[in-house]
C-alpha cells in the first residue's frame, strides 16, 4: 500500500504541482520517505536511511528539504523533529492532500518546519473520488513517474482498519475502514486498463472487508468484494487480477467460488494466518482458528488445485509457548505454503502486546525464526522444483532485477520466471517452460 501512495503522491507533484523526478537521492532538492510502521524495524531503518540523507546532504553544503511521510510519520510527529533536527517535515497518513501546498511553502522558505499528523477518525480527503480521479488524470501527464508504464498496478479500493489486532498499530496509525465505490474504481481500473495495464493488485489493509459497511449483499450472496471483483473482470484489456491483503474472516463461500468463476482472478492468494496456536490466535484478536484456517486452504485448493498460497507468520508473541510455536510449525508443513513472510514479535507503542505478560526474550525469538524459516524454505524449494517441466503463462514485466540480460515476469500462481527474451516482449502474457528451480524463482524458456 506504501508503494501505491507513494505512486500517486509523486504522481501529484509531478503532474500537478510541476515537480519533476530526480535521478537519485543526490540529485533531488525535495527527498521524501513514505514511511511503515508495523515493525519496529521498519522504523528503525527509515530513521537510519534519513540520518544518513541529511548527515551527507551536510557534507556536500546541499540546500534540500526532508520529510517523513505514512505510518511512521502519523505515529511519531513531532518526536521525529526532535530526533532529527535536519528534518523538515513530517506529514501523516490523512494529510497527504496537503503534501502539495507544505512543500510550497517550505521551498519558498515561508516556513522550515511543519509537523501536521491530523486526526485518524476522518474520512482522509486523499481517498476522495475525485482526488483519486486527479491522481489518475496526473499519473497519465506524468511519463516519467506513471506507476501503469508498467503492465501491472496497484489501486487502492479501502483504506483503514477495523480488525484491532493487539499486535498491531495500523488502526492508530490508518484509521477506520472507509471504501471506496465501486464505480471509482472501475473507472481507474478502466482507465488504467486502456493504458496498457494487464495486471491489477487491488489493496486494503483488510481488502476483503471492501464495502460491507455500505455495499448490501447481493441476492444470490456475493459481497461487497466479490461484487467488485465481478465489475473489475468486465473490463476489456485487463488479463488479471489479484489483491491483498485479506483477512481469514473475508474467506467465506462467494469469494472461494470465485476463484473458480472468474477467470481473470488469478490462482494465488497471500492470506496472513500468523500462528497455528488457538490461544495465540484469541491473544492476538485474529477472530478464527487454525481449524478454520485449514479449512479455507482445503476449499481454495477444491477449487483450484495448483493455487499458490503464500502466508504471513509471527513467533515470539508475548506468552507464546514451545507447544504454541509448534502448532504453527505443524501448519506450515500441513499447508505447505510456496511463500511465508516470517517476522520476529516487535512491540509496538499503544498496541495491547506490547504490556502483555511473559513477553519472550529475543533469543528465543531468534531461535524459533531460524527453525521455522528452515523449514519454510525446505518446503517452498520443494514446491517450486515440483514446477520444472511444467508450463506456466507469464505477464512479461520487465528486467530481471539480478540480470539486466534476462527478462522477468510472473505466473498466475505468482511465482517468479526468468528468461531471455526481446524487449518487445514486456507487457506480453507468453508461455513458458520452466526449465529449473532456484531459491523462490523458476527459470524458464519459451514454448
Amino acid at each position: 500500500m506504501n508503494k501505491r501512495d507513494s505512486e500517486a503522491l509523486a504522481a501529484r507533484l509531478t503532474g500537478v504541482y510541476h515537480y519533476t523526478l530526480a535521478a537519485s537521492e543526490e540529485d533531488a532538492d525535495v527527498v521524501l520517505l513514505n514511511t511503515c510502521s508495523v515493525r519496529d524495524g521498519a522504523d528503525q531503518k527509515a530513521i537510519g536511511k534519513m540520518q544518513m540523507l541529511i548527515g551527507q546532504a551536510r557534507v556536500h553544503h546541499r540546500q534540500c528539504i526532508f520529510g517523513f511521510l505514512g505510518c511512521m510519520a502519523q505515529a511519531q510527529g513531532e518526536r521525529l523533529m526532535t530526533l532529527l533536527p535536519g528534518l523538515n517535515l513530517v506529514l501523516g497518513t490523512h494529510r497527504y492532500h496537503l503534501l502539495g501546498d507544505y512543500l510550497s511553502e517550505l521551498v519558498q522558505g515561508k516556513q522550515s518546519r511543519i509537523v501536521d499528523c491530523g486526526g485518524v477518525k476522518e474520512c482522509p480527503p486523499f481517498f476522495d473520488e475525485h482526488l483519486m480521479a486527479a491522481n489518475t488524470a496526473a499519473e497519465e501527464e506524468d511519463k516519467d513517474g506513471a506507476a501503469h508504464l508498467s503492465p501491472t498496478a496497484y489501486v487502492n479500493i479501502m483504506h483503514g482498519c477495523n480488525q484491532h489486532c493487539t499486535y498491531c498499530i495500523v488502526p492508530e496509525t490508518r484509521g477506520h475502514e472507509f471504501s471506496r465505490s465501486i464505480d471509482g474504481i472501475v473507472k481507474e481500473c478502466r482507465s488504467l486498463a486502456d493504458s496498457g495495464v494487464k495486471e491489477i493488485t487491488l489493496l486494503g489493509q483488510i481488502v476483503t472487508s471492501f464495502g460491507r459497511f455500505d455495499i448490501p449483499v447481493s441476492e444470490d450472496g456475493r459481497s461487497g468484494f466479490v461484487q467488485l471483483l465481478d465489475a473489475i473482470a468486465e473490463i476489456d484489456g485487463l488479463e488479471r487480477i489479484r489483491f491483498t491483503a485479506p483477512h481469514p474472516k473475508g474467506y467465506g463461500k462467494d469469494l472461494v467460488e470465485a476463484y473458480g468463476r472468474i477467470p481473470k482472478l488469478c490462482e494465488s492468494a497471500h492470506i496472513p494466518v500468523q500462528s497455528g496456536s488457538d490461544r495465540i490466535l484469541k491473544l492476538m484478536h485474529r477472530g478464527y482458528t487454525a481449524e478454520r484456517f485449514l479449512e479455507i486452504i482445503d476449499q481454495l485448493r477444491e477449487v483450484q488445485p495448483t493455487i499458490g498460497l503464500a502466508t504471513d507468520i509471527i513467533v515470539g508473541f508475548p506468552g507464546e509457548t514451545e507447544e504454541d510455536f509448534q502448532a504453527t510449525v505443524d501448519l506450515v508443513r500441513r499447508v505447505h505454503f510456496d511463500n511465508v513472510f516470517l517476522f520476529k514479535y516487535s512491540p509496538r507503542q499503544n498496541t495491547p502486546a506490547a504490556v502483555m505478560p511473559d513477553q519472550i526474550p529475543q533469543e528465543v525469538k531468534e531461535d524459533r525464526h531460524a527453525r521455522l524459516l528452515q523449514v519454510v524454505n525446505e518446503l517452498a524449494q520443494a514446491s517450486y522444483e515440483q514446477k520444472v517441466g511444467a508450463t506456466v503463462e507469464v505477464l512479461v514485466e520487465g528486467v530481471s532485477r539480478r540480470n539486466v540480460n534476462r527478462l522477468q515476469g510472473r505466473s498466475r500462481c505468482n511465482k517468479i520466471v526468468v528468461f531471455e527474451g526481446p524487449a518487445e516482449w514486456v507487457g506480453t502474457i507468453r508461455k513458458f517452460k520452466v526449465t529449473r528451480a532456484g531459491q523462490y524463482s523458476l527459470y524458464g524458456e519459451p514454448v
